[in-house]
């Protein structure tokens, strides 16, 4: 998705109809809605929810080869229909063809239909982390839908994060693995001090209350329009969209008065969830080809250092597809857009083997 749609559609996707995104990308099956309940849900904090809502969204048939693609922090199944990316993924012929696969979009813990902290328990819903996710996208997947081998685990951003991990945790459940926009390391440096300024920014607000709050605190929207700006959406591409004051105060205008009917507290616990993150330790056991697909604009993860291929080294079977920079890339938002990697990845499948379904 670019940074012109990110701000309010990510935050409002979650309400927005299905029928809508398979409008606007007639090509491939509409999408179909479906909610299973995780029993008895238990959180790496030791809580247990007696039942979990998992929200999820499927496109083609249950007996095509299963595909599971985990979305970014604060966006939802919803968010990937979008012409850029299942618009140019899951139509005949395409990459991602609903009629060969089985997509399975998962709304992951806190955001979308799933349950999430403006559910009622508001501050004092569990802290979860990335491990909560992909443990409730699991049980998802090999309980509610009876799947017992996967295809394909592709994701973006947080979804890319969640990728690595899936690959950690359930190494012989999956044939392949496509990170998009991550890094299999510790959560830290920019990427970090960002996302903690989000957070503060919802926690220092007189008007959270500590989660009490009767009105939605504003300083969080600021704060929102502040992190995108600074982390995605490509130095060349600003410069080509906003090359005078003018134009990039206007931008910046419509950045600020857009749409945004987030909630606080599932605002803050989806960008806190990051802050553990970090696969490193277990990369040996992912079993998986893997392919990384990162952009060289990408402004949290800058491929200037050198991290993303050192680790790689420790994978028995991974590659990476370095996106080129150039004025139609958005930074850390180009892998929103299919047309920059679809091509590649469907090649780079194709020749993956099919492995026999996991017991795990």
């Amino acid at each position: 998705m670019s940074m012109r749609d990110w701000a309010g559609r990510a935050a409002v996707a979650a309400i927005l109809s299905f029928a809508t995104f398979a409008a606007s990308a007639a090509d491939y099956p509409a999408p179909k809605r479906g909610t299973w309940v995780a029993k008895d849900f238990r959180f790496h904090t030791g809580e247990v929810m007696p039942e979990l809502k998992l929200g999820y969204a499927t496109i083609g048939d249950p007996s095509g080869e299963p595909v599971v693609i985990l979305h970014g922090t604060a966006g939802s199944a919803a968010s990937m229909l979008n012409p850029a990316f299942a618009g140019e993924l899951f139509g005949a012929g395409q990459p991602l063809d609903a009629a060969k696969y089985f997509i399975i979009l998962p709304d992951a813990i806190g955001t979308g239909t799933s349950t999430k902290p403006s559910d009622g328990l508001r501050a004092k819903f569990p802290r979860y982390n990335y491990d909560d996710m992909v443990d409730a996208q699991y049980r998802l997947i090999s309980e509610g839908l009876g799947l017992k081998r996967l295809r394909l685990v592709l994701g973006n951003s947080m979804g890319g994060m969640q990728t690595w991990m899936w690959g950690v945790k359930h190494p012989d459940f999956m044939d392949a693995l496509v990170p998009m926009a991550s890094q299999p390391t510790e959560m830290s440096s920019r990427n970090w001090m960002m996302r903690r300024m989000i957070i503060d920014a919802v926690r220092n607000d007189p008007d959270w209350k500590g989660g009490e709050y009767t009105v939605q605190p504003p300083a969080f929207r600021t704060a929102n329009v502040f992190f995108g700006i600074a982390t995605s959406g490509g130095t060349l591409a600003y410069q080509q969209q906003a090359p005078t004051r003018e134009a990039a105060d206007k931008l910046l205008d419509e950045r600020l008065n857009a749409a945004f009917t987030a909630d606080a507290n599932d605002f803050l616990y989806q960008w806190d969830s990051s802050r553990d993150y970090n696969p490193a330790p277990g990369l040996e056991r992912i079993k998986a080809p893997l392919l990384a697909i990162n952009s060289a604009d990408d402004e949290r993860n800058p491929p200037e250092t050198g991290t993303l291929e050192r680790e790689l080294k420790r994978l028995a079977n991974g590659k990476l597809l370095l996106i080129p920079a150039s004025a139609e890339t958005r930074g850390h938002g180009t892998t929103g857009n299919a047309k920059f990697w679809g091509k590649d990845m469907a090649a780079w499948l194709a020749g993956v083997p099919k492995r026999a379904a996991s017991g795990d």
